[in-house]
């Protein structure tokens, strides 16, 4: 028969346990205290003892190099800052048929605003299409062997923008949201 509550002996707890209770009741008041300040030596420079060289008896030798021409001279690759007319080649009417059939029907006017400007194989032109907004339109190759690049009221195409020279770049892409130069 188990015992009656009156005659049960006091519960203890086990010892590891009191000992937990006791080292978790002190732990706040040790180890929070801050570091011992520490003086750190002043470090020692070196004095170092001053060096006289005695006076050179003849000219320094330098060495030679040699001279270099002026780099005007030098011939460099080129890329076009700036585009320029295309004086013919390509003219007008090329770019313009490369749009013919295409990008134009065959029977609207259309003439050249601006251009054809080139740079390093590439073109630019502005052209007037009767009844229509003003076309840009971005070619590149030689005359003879021209390719349409892009066509439209905006040019900045991917390809412009990776592959273009600046000055195209610069004419397709940054002229203000399809415009045209001086619009």
């Amino acid at each position: 028969m188990p015992p009656d509550p009156a005659h049960r002996p006091p519960y203890r707890r086990p010892v590891a346990a009191r000992i937990a209770v006791a080292l978790l009741a002190v732990s706040p008041f040790t180890g929070c205290a801050a570091p011992p300040e520490r003086e750190l030596p002043a470090p020692v420079v070196p004095s170092t003892p001053a060096v006289t060289l005695p006076p050179p008896t003849s000219p320094p030798v330098l060495p030679v190099t040699p001279t270099l021409p002026p780099t005007s001279a030098l011939p460099s690759p080129t890329v076009a800052a700036v585009a320029e007319a295309c004086a013919g080649r390509p003219s007008a009417d090329r770019v313009i048929g490369l749009l013919r059939g295409n990008v134009l029907p065959r029977d609207v006017s259309v003439r050249a605003v601006d251009g054809p400007l080139c740079a390093d194989g590439w073109q630019y032109t502005v052209l007037s299409v009767s009844g229509h907004e003003e076309l840009q339109a971005v070619s590149r190759g030689e005359p003879g062997a021209l390719r349409l690049v892009t066509a439209g009221t905006d040019v900045c195409s991917i390809e412009v923008k990776a592959v273009a020279p600046p000055a195209i770049r610069t004419l397709a892409c940054d002229t203000g949201a399809g415009l045209p130069p001086g619009a």
